[in-house]
């Protein structure tokens, strides 16, 4: 479910890249990864893999634009409803819209501080609160955040790259022949979406047959001491801050056997996610890990440019407005006026 009416390159027909489409697959299978931070020069496919992995989540993709204003991302109170009819009533955001499903941001770097702040309090609690004029209401907004930016156009705040829970860097593709074979499927997909898409039917169906399948085994496998250790030993050495790389190298771990069918997690699996989770987390002063840097080559086709969201019909939130009780309602006085 997307909130673009554009066709969308098929996630089972992407060439080459083989770390992202994986970070993107274990994102999807288990939510709790905390999603994909993705990097790389103009023309590595970075938007169009993050958005090709839309059509085999079953939650809601929602594009939060660069140029949002605070009111669209969290919703509003409509105070001036309350005091002509005496109700209050709270027109939700796009964060409402995301709940359970996928928050997409296409060059993130470039979000203004005023959203990256919303996003930290709201990715760190589920929780997004509104507040205006002593009033305030909350709604659960739990989701997945995948975004894309190109890092020599600035650099992404800590706090906010923490939060995603896998990232990597990609490179320009420097195989001939697979950027051959990726320019030639990009340019079957421009000249006709549908008979493009249609070639790839039977394998979208069945890959989302198999993210269905992993969820459905996450809770059977268990983790044992043997993959704790890893984990623990691949996060000193990395010389991460905190427990966060270990939860999210553990859950990555999981959702890859899950996704492989294989009975047990094991060192394998981990080895196989390690960077994914460490590469923005790594501290510098740290030695080097065992894993090198990733530099996927190639992507799958050419970059898409950024565009503008057009603005919704109503300016004050991206769902209907819905009906909240004032606080005051609830036994809480509201703040004293000034006085004049």
């Amino acid at each position: 479910m997307t909130d673009t009416a554009q066709p969308l390159f098929p996630f089972s027909a992407l060439l080459g890249q083989d770390q992202l489409r994986r970070a993107l697959l274990l994102a999807a299978i288990d939510t709790g990864i905390g999603g994909v931070l993705i990097e790389g020069p103009r023309g590595t496919a970075k938007s169009t893999s993050a958005r090709a992995i839309a059509e085999l989540l079953t939650g809601p993709w929602v594009t939060l634009p660069l140029g949002a204003a605070e009111e669209q991302l969290i919703g509003t109170l409509d105070i001036e409803a309350a005091l002509q009819g005496g109700a209050v009533r709270f027109a939700p955001g796009l964060l409402a819209k995301a709940d359970g499903g996928v928050l997409y941001v296409d060059e993130v770097n470039l979000l203004p501080d005023t959203l990256v702040d919303q996003l930290l309090d709201v990715a760190a609690s589920g929780v997004n609160r509104v507040e205006r004029d002593g009033i305030s209401h909350t709604h659960p907004s739990r989701f997945t955040l995948i975004g894309t930016m190109n890092p020599e156009e600035g650099e992404l705040r800590p706090q906010l790259r923490d939060r995603f829970g896998l990232a990597l860097a990609l490179d320009n593709c420097a195989d001939p022949v697979l950027r051959r074979e990726i320019v030639k499927a990009r340019l079957r997909f421009d000249a006709d979406p549908a008979l493009f898409r249609a070639d790839f039917t039977t394998q979208q169906q069945q890959l989302a047959q198999r993210i269905r399948d992993a969820r459905a085994r996450l809770e059977q496998l268990d983790f044992s001491d043997a993959v704790h250790d890893r984990v623990s030993a691949l996060c000193i050495e990395a010389g991460v801050d905190g427990l966060r790389a270990d939860l999210v190298m553990l859950r990555a771990a999981r959702a890859l056997a899950a996704l492989q069918g294989d009975a047990a997690i094991d060192a394998t699996h981990v080895d196989a996610v390690a960077e994914l989770a460490l590469h923005h987390r790594r501290n510098s002063r740290a030695p080097a890990a065992d894993n090198p840097k990733m530099r996927p080559d190639g992507g799958s086709a050419s970059e898409e440019n950024s565009a503008t969201a057009p603005q919704p019909e109503n300016p004050w939130g991206e769902m209907p407005p819905q009906p909240v009780q004032p606080l005051a309602a609830k036994g809480v006085k509201p703040l004293p006026a000034k006085k004049r």
